[in-house]
C-alpha cells in the first residue's frame, strides 16, 4: 500500500485517455458521479435514450482510436491497454447487437436503477435534500428516455421475456403507490428528526409526486405496448448468452465444459456438507443438520436491528484481525458500515466508497417483506463475501490506489467474475485461515458455494437449453425444471427464491461469473503456487492492486 517512501508514478499517455474517459462517462452518465461521491451532479441523470445509447458508443470509439495510437510506458500500462481494449471493445459489441437498448430486468436494468440512485444520496443537510427533490423532479425525463429506447428495440424485434416484463411492472407499481420508495421518502424527510423547512418540503413533495406519475407512465408503457411484444421464452440461445458470459467474466470459456465441471462441483460440495453433517450430529442428513442449527437459539437473531449490530460485529472484527498479517489494510480503509436497505427486494449488496473515502465502503441487506428472524450459521460467511477480505477489500484497495491506477481502473472498471470471484475465493480463504472451523458456519459457506455452483447449472442449462443431469431429471433444461432444481439446492425462503430464479433468467450469465470467477481466480492462484517465491499475502497485494479487470486480463498480468 502507499507510504511515505512509495513513489509516485507519472501519469501517462495512455492513463490521460483512461482519465479522459473516465470525465467523459461521468458527463454522459450523472449518476456516476453520485456513485463515486464526487460533486457537481447531484440532480442529473443520464440520457436513458437512444441517442444517449450513441453518445457513450461514439465516446468508446473515439476513446479506442486514441489508444491505437499509443505504446505502453510500464507495466501499469500494459495492463491498463489490455484492459480497455477487451472492456470497450465488447460494449461496442453489446451495443451494435442492439440488445443494450432492450436492457429489462427484475433487478439491474433503468428500471431499478433510476430509483436506486437515491440510496447514495446524502441527506444530513437542507442542500442534500435540494439536491434529492431536484433529482426526483428530474426522473420523468429518465423514464422518458428509457421508454424510448424500449420501444426502439421492440421495433427492431428486441425485448426482454414477458417474465421479467411483468415483474417490472409490479416494481414499477409499488415505486408509483401511495405508499411506495418516493412517498415514503417525502413522508420521512427530516434533519436531524426535524422537518425540512417548508420550502425545500414543497420541492420535495413535487419532486416525489413527479416521479411517482412518472413510474406509473413507464409501468403503463410496458403493460400496453412491450408486454404484448414480449416473448414468453426465457432462454437466451447460445450467441446471446456467449456475448453475456464474456462480458460477466472478462474471459471465454468453453460453455459446455464449465456446464459439466459445474455439475461436478455441485455433487462435490453436497458430499462436503454430507461431511459437515455428521460432525453436527453423528449419521445427520444435511436438512437435519440444518434443522438442528436452524432451531439453535445461540445461532438466531431477531429483527433487523439485531442483524445490523451482529454484521457490524462480525466485520469489524474480521478487519482488525486481518490486516497487516493476511492483508494490507490501510487505516482510511478499516470503516466498514452495515446497512440495512430501504428496500425490501431482497438480495445483499456491496456499495464502494466514495472517491475521497467520506462515504464509507457500505453492506446492504435488502429484507424481503415480512421476514424478521435471521439465523447467524448462514450468514457468517456472507459477511466475508460482501465485506473484507471480499467485496470492501476488493473495492475500496482500487479505490485508495491513486498514485498506481487511473481512474478508469480505479472507478469505472468493474468485472463480475474478477468481483465476484474474488469473493468467493475470499470465502475459501477464511475457511483456510479457520474462521469457519464451527462446523455451523462451515455449512453455511457450502451451501453458499452450493448455491453457486447451482447457478452454473441452471443458468447455461437452460439458457442454452442443455441436458438435464440424471440426478435431477430427464429431457432438455427448462425454466420449470430449473425452479425446482434451485428449490433443491438453495437453502433461502420463498421469496428469495422467487427473486433469484427471475434474476438468473433475466441476467443471463451474470450468476455463474461467481463461481466460475472462483475457480479461475484459484487456477491463477495454483499456477503461481508452483513457483519458489510464492508468497500468499504479496499475491493478494499484487492482485488487489491491479484492480478489476476481465479475468483474462489478471491472468495475463499475474502470470506474465
Amino acid at each position: 500500500m502507499t507510504t511515505a517512501n512509495t513513489p509516485v508514478r507519472p501519469k501517462s499517455a495512455i492513463d490521460a485517455v483512461a482519465d479522459a474517459y473516465t470525465e467523459k462517462l461521468i458527463e454522459l452518465n450523472p449518476s456516476f458521479a453520485t456513485t463515486l461521491g464526487l460533486p457537481g451532479h447531484e440532480t442529473e441523470y443520464p440520457d436513458y435514450s437512444p441517442a444517449g445509447a450513441e453518445a457513450h458508443a461514439q465516446a468508446t470509439r473515439d476513446t479506442l482510436e486514441a489508444l491505437a495510437a499509443l505504446e505502453p510506458e510500464d507495466e501499469s500500462d500494459v495492463v491498463t491497454l489490455d484492459a480497455m481494449r477487451e472492456r470497450l471493445g465488447l460494449d461496442l459489441e453489446i451495443h451494435d447487437s442492439g440488445w443494450d437498448a432492450a436492457e429489462l430486468n427484475n433487478i439491474a436494468s433503468p428500471a431499478q436503477d433510476i430509483r436506486a440512485i437515491f440510496d447514495l444520496m446524502p441527506t444530513d443537510t437542507v442542500e442534500h435534500w435540494e439536491h434529492i427533490a431536484g433529482r426526483a423532479a428530474n426522473v420523468p425525463g429518465a423514464v422518458e428516455g428509457y421508454i424510448a429506447s424500449l420501444r426502439a428495440a421492440k421495433e427492431n424485434g428486441k425485448v426482454a421475456a414477458a417474465r421479467q416484463v411483468r415483474i417490472v411492472i409490479e416494481q414499477t407499481g409499488r415505486y408509483a403507490a401511495n405508499d411506495g420508495f418516493f412517498a415514503k421518502m417525502a413522508a420521512n424527510a427530516a434533519i436531524d428528526g426535524s422537518p425540512l423547512p417548508a420550502g425545500i418540503q414543497d420541492k420535495l413533495d413535487a419532486g416525489t409526486a413527479a416521479a411517482r406519475s412518472a413510474y406509473s407512465s413507464l409501468g403503463d408503457f410496458l403493460r400496453d405496448e412491450l408486454l404484448p411484444a414480449a416473448p414468453e421464452k426465457d432462454a437466451v440461445g447460445r450467441q446471446r448468452y456467449a456475448r453475456a458470459s464474456r462480458s460477466f467474466l472478462g474471459a471465454e470459456v468453453d460453455l459446455e465444459e464449465t456446464y459439466a465441471w459445474g455439475v461436478q462441483e455441485l455433487e462435490r460440495l453436497i458430499g462436503e456438507q454430507e461431511k459437515v453433517a455428521g460432525q453436527i450430529k453423528p449419521g445427520a442428513s444435511i436438512e437435519e443438520a440444518k434443522n438442528i442449527l436452524n432451531n439453535d437459539p445461540a445461532r438466531q437473531i431477531k429483527g433487523t436491528d439485531a442483524l445490523k449490530a451482529w454484521m457490524q460485529e462480525l466485520s469489524d472484527r474480521a478487519v482488525t484481525e486481518l490486516a497487516d498479517v493476511h492483508f494490507d489494510i490501510p487505516d482510511v480503509m478499516k470503516t466498514l458500515e452495515c446497512m440495512i436497505a430501504p428496500t425490501d427486494e431482497g438480495g445483499i449488496y456491496y456499495t464502494g466508497p466514495s472517491d475521497d473515502f467520506s462515504r464509507p465502503g457500505r453492506m446492504w441487506w435488502s429484507v424481503p417483506a415480512g421476514e424478521d428472524t435471521f439465523t447467524t450459521w448462514s450468514e457468517t460467511t456472507t459477511v466475508f463475501h460482501e465485506g473484507v477480505p471480499g467485496h470492501h477489500l476488493q473495492v475500496a484497495t482500487a479505490t485508495y490506489r491513486r498514485e498506481l491506477l487511473n481512474n478508469w481502473r480505479r472507478n469505472v472498471c468493474w468485472v463480475s467474475g474478477h468481483g465476484e470471484g474474488w469473493a468467493l475465493y475470499a470465502e475459501q480463504l477464511m475457511l483456510e485461515l479457520g474462521y469457519l472451523k464451527d462446523p455451523g458456519d462451515h455449512m453455511g459457506m457450502l451451501d453458499g458455494q452450493r448455491m453457486r455452483a447451482a447457478r452454473v447449472v441452471f443458468d447455461i442449462g437452460v439458457h442454452l437449453e442443455l441436458p438435464v443431469p440424471e440426478r435431477w431429471g430427464t429431457g432438455t433444461w427448462t425454466p420449470e425444471k430449473g425452479f425446482d432444481f434451485l428449490k433443491a439446492n438453495l437453502d433461502i425462503s420463498e421469496g428469495q427464491l422467487q427473486f433469484e430464479f427471475a434474476r438468473y433468467l433475466g441476467w443471463p450469465g451474470q450468476a455463474p461469473s461467481y463461481k466460475v470467477g472462483q475457480r479461475l481466480w484459484e487456477q491463477i492462484r495454483a499456477e503461481l503456487e508452483t513457483r519458489e517465491d510464492f508468497d500468499l499475502k504479496s499475491f493478494h497485494s499484487k492482485a488487489l492492486n491491479i484492480g478489476s479487470v476481465g479475468l483474462d486480463v489478471l491472468r495475463r498480468a499475474l502470470l506474465g
